[in-house]
């Protein structure tokens, strides 16, 4: 298999009751993915708090993982931001000899046009030592990257090799793997629409739920690759109620939940994020614990 193909999982940062990062639960999360089946690891996303962790929690979270991950997986690296500039500055004073992509996100809050999405991806691509692979959010970004715009820059930019494509809609997901370029990777960001996404022709996921699941959601993408639909629909069904209620109280909140029933981490989250409500929490553990007495 190929780069950046199959199950990627975008991790969280887990925190102790201090609020301090606990590294224990970090090295057992990595060690989790590895062992179950996951592809590749996504460090310093969304899902891992990253705007809550300043610059030296930042350095010994990318440390953490790349000891613990010891060459194992390819990781990708979350750089991005809306001050292009600033952007392009990062990726040439960072350390990136332990990563083999960056995940870049859409500038958020600005509202750039599409002529504006291109010419900053133009220049972060200019500037950056190792392949990109595009974050389309709209739903935290407030702008969508249109099909269109993500074919033009796949295009005229070479260092850009794919996109993680989660504006939920599988018509446009459609659309965009009908108009790249036959191996650029569209990536699933949207673990509910991942299958279809895959069978479409997509390349895959990049996961929040993955690292709840490793081992299910991982065989549910591998099998949506190899075409085999049924099969991985009874995984998808299996899984997608665990989706919608980890993102019932907004991300990584319902994760983190879910892997402290599993005792990996804590569900402990910074400011503004507030802990899973009482009622979740015992949503998600008896989800959790019904799929386990499933698979015994």
């Amino acid at each position: 298999m190929s780069a950046f193909v199959g199950t990627g999982v975008a991790l969280v940062t887990p925190f102790k009751n201090d609020l301090s990062i606990d590294f224990e639960a970090l090295e057992r999360l990595v060690e989790d993915q590895i062992a179950n089946g996951i592809d590749y690891l996504v460090v310093l996303g969304t899902t891992g708090e990253y705007s809550t962790l300043n610059k030296q929690e930042k350095e010994q979270v990318i440390d953490c993982i790349v000891k613990t991950n010891s060459n194992r997986l390819p990781l990708v690296l979350g750089i991005g931001g809306n001050n292009t500039m600033a952007v392009v500055e990062q990726l040439k004073t960072t350390d990136l000899s332990a990563f083999q992509a960056v995940l870049s996100v859409s500038p958020y809050y600005n509202k750039p046009s599409q002529e504006g999405i291109f010419q900053h991806f133009k220049l972060v691509a200019e500037a950056s030592p190792l392949p990109i692979i595009l974050y389309n959010v709209p739903g935290r970004t407030s702008s969508n990257i249109l099909p269109e715009t993500i074919a033009r820059i796949a295009n005229e930019c070479d260092n850009v090799i794919g996109v993680k494509e989660a504006a939920g809609d599988i018509v446009q997901a459609m659309k965009l793997i009908s108009l790249v370029p036959k191996d650029f990777k569209v990536i699933s960001g949207d673990d509910m629409i991942t299958l279809p996404m895959t069978l479409a022709g997509g390349a895959g996921v990049i996961s929040v739920i993955g690292q709840g699941f490793p081992a299910e959601f991982s065989q549910m993408v591998k099998l949506g690759l190899e075409g085999n639909a049924k099969e991985a629909y009874q995984l998808h069904y299996r899984i997608a109620p665990s989706i919608d209620l980890i993102f019932a109280e907004g991300n990584p909140v319902g994760i983190k939940s879910l892997l402290e029933k599993k005792g990996i981490c804590s569900k402990n989250v910074r400011l503004p994020l507030v802990n899973a409500s009482e009622g979740l929490q015992a949503k998600i553990g008896d989800f959790v614990h019904n799929l386990q007495a499933e698979v015994v």
